[in-house]
């Protein structure tokens, strides 16, 4: 065995412990399979990669020291993050898409998942504006699917910008965030709304960075509203404060109707669940009444829960948690993406209908999980709707 598998090994084997010493068994178990599978293919490539030498070893150090220093999470600083964390993001992203490279050991350019990680790693932080136009009617689509808006009517848009799954943490600061909302801001929307999972493992501990970042919208307070995400319920304090300090209004299965210049809205937001979605759904539609004219809108962070809306009830639905399937070929124009290769049924990115409720999935301006973002940018823009 080689001095890189040895170190490797000692590596994984040091964090895995100190996880299951410091912070519990789950993160033990979470990590020990990452990093464990992490391990494995970059042991096998290092002498496919041998040119690389130094770097290679470095890059897998900081791996292991992100996930160590993820035992006691906090928000890092600049220098950290640029010189450990998103390393260790791109890294970690290359390793696995060079699977095929450490399976086979016949394959030329092992180097090549590494570049398009990296690559990867900087089209994450360079959104794409996309400006939505939207008309909703009450006509029956069938089946869930894909679909495209009728052409637009005369008339002023409701202006809606949609912000969600930012994920606060290595890949996303709260300067970055903070233009986010600052460029939000400036394009003068009726309503901002946010639809969920605002920070990482990281950013849990304090309110101070979601606050900060959030901040600018207090320019548009009485205009602002979000929902929770999955990976709030791991915080909802911490959340749920910092989005009051910056003046956005959370809304749990609860709505409010708002006066725009297009005309009356209801906002509904809803909570996140794992379970019983479909009773929990009808609940709480079942206990709403419709303002006369209202566009109700309805905030729902997962898109998959899409299908338990009561037919009618969602004239508007506002989704993420997709990252718009993060994979794909959406850069070159396609709508294909590694959620919609696997499963054409379920909604990555785009315009959905159901019946004669209309779903928008937002791409999102973060990501989370696989670590970097390939061939899907972040979206910003506004959505301009008419009834």
């Amino acid at each position: 065995m080689n001095l890189f598998a040895v170190g490797s090994t000692l590596g994984l084997g040091t964090v895995v412990a100190s996880g299951a010493t410091l912070r519990g068994r789950s993160y033990a178990l979470f990590v020990g399979i990452v990093l464990g599978v992490h391990t494995a293919l970059s042991v096998a490539l290092v002498d496919q990669l041998a040119f690389a030498g130094p770097l290679y070893v470095y890059l897998q150090a900081v791996t292991f020291l992100h996930f160590l220093m993820l035992i006691r999470p906090r928000h890092r600083p600049p220098l950290y993050r640029y010189l450990v964390s998103l390393p260790a993001h791109a890294f970690l992203a290359g390793t696995f898409l060079a699977l095929p490279w450490a399976v086979a050991q016949v394959l030329p350019g092992a180097w090549v998942p590494y570049l398009a990680a990296f690559l990867g790693l900087i089209a994450s932080h360079r959104p794409r504006q996309d400006d939505i136009a939207l008309q909703i009617d009450q006509s029956d689509a069938g089946p869930l699917a894909r679909t495209t808006s009728p052409p637009a009517r005369e008339g002023r848009p409701l202006r809606i910008v949609q912000i969600t799954d930012p994920h606060l943490g290595p890949t996303m600061s709260p300067e970055r965030l903070r233009g986010i909302c600052e460029r939000a801001v400036a394009a003068e929307p009726d309503l901002v709304l946010l639809t969920g999972d605002y920070l990482t493992m990281e950013t849990q501990a304090s309110s101070d960075p979601l606050a900060t970042a959030l901040e600018p919208l207090r320019a548009l307070e009485g205009r602002t509203f979000a929902c929770l995400g999955n990976h709030d319920l791991e915080a909802p304090r911490t959340v749920a404060e910092g989005l009051a300090r910056a003046g956005v209004a959370l809304l749990v299965d609860q709505e409010v109707t708002v006066e725009t210049p297009a005309g009356l809205v209801q906002i509904v937001g809803m909570d996140f669940a794992w379970r019983d979605r479909k009773e929990r759904s009808e609940a709480v539609f079942r206990g709403l009444r419709r303002p006369e004219g209202a566009l109700r809108v309805v905030l729902l962070h997962d898109p998959g829960a899409f299908t338990y809306v009561p037919d009618g009830e969602g004239d508007l639905v506002l989704a993420g948690h997709t990252h718009g399937g993060q994979l794909g070929l959406v850069s070159l124009g396609s709508r294909l993406t590694a959620l919609s290769w696997m499963s054409g049924r379920l909604p990555d990115h785009g315009l959905w209908a159901k019946g004669r409720n209309r779903l928008y999935v937002h791409r999102g301006t973060g990501h989370y999980g696989f670590p970097v973002r390939l061939g899907v940018p972040p979206e910003e823009g506004v959505i301009s709707v008419r009834w």
